[in-house]
């Protein structure tokens, strides 16, 4: 192998890894409530998005609908959505509050810089439906 054959090919690499960070490829991060809202709403079945509640990090968020709590977290590349019954299991931790599923390979979620008083919140709308 020579240098030149070495520098295409880390040239032909940079450039492929460009154009998938400019087309967003990958990009699972939940940015804001209405990404979350939406992100809910397209994975559930006839759910209606009416607030939202999203970890600091990106990571995970709490949405209320017409059919209870989403509960989103990323999962690669992808997010995973989860309804949720009533009561939510849910813990404070230092880094926020921790939402546990009951399903084992879904596991426990951290909605990181998320206070409990905001998932309360979240939560009584559901008795304001």
């Amino acid at each position: 192998m020579n240098w030149l054959q070495l520098g295409g090919s880390l040239a032909a690499v940079l450039i492929l890894a460009g154009v998938a960070w400019l087309l967003k490829l990958g990009e699972s991060r939940i940015a804001d409530d209405e990404t979350a809202r939406t992100m809910a709403e397209e994975a559930l079945s006839g759910f209606v998005a009416r607030a939202a509640v999203v970890g600091t990090n990106g990571a995970a968020a709490l949405v209320v609908g017409n059919q209870g709590i989403a509960l989103l977290k990323r999962h690669g590349a992808k997010v995973a959505v989860r309804l949720l019954g009533r009561p939510l299991w849910r813990r404070p931790s230092p880094e926020g509050v921790t939402i546990e599923t009951g399903e084992r390979m879904f596991g426990s979620v951290l909605l990181f810089g998320v206070l409990p008083e905001d998932v309360d919140g979240l939560e009584a709308q559901l008795t304001l439906m």
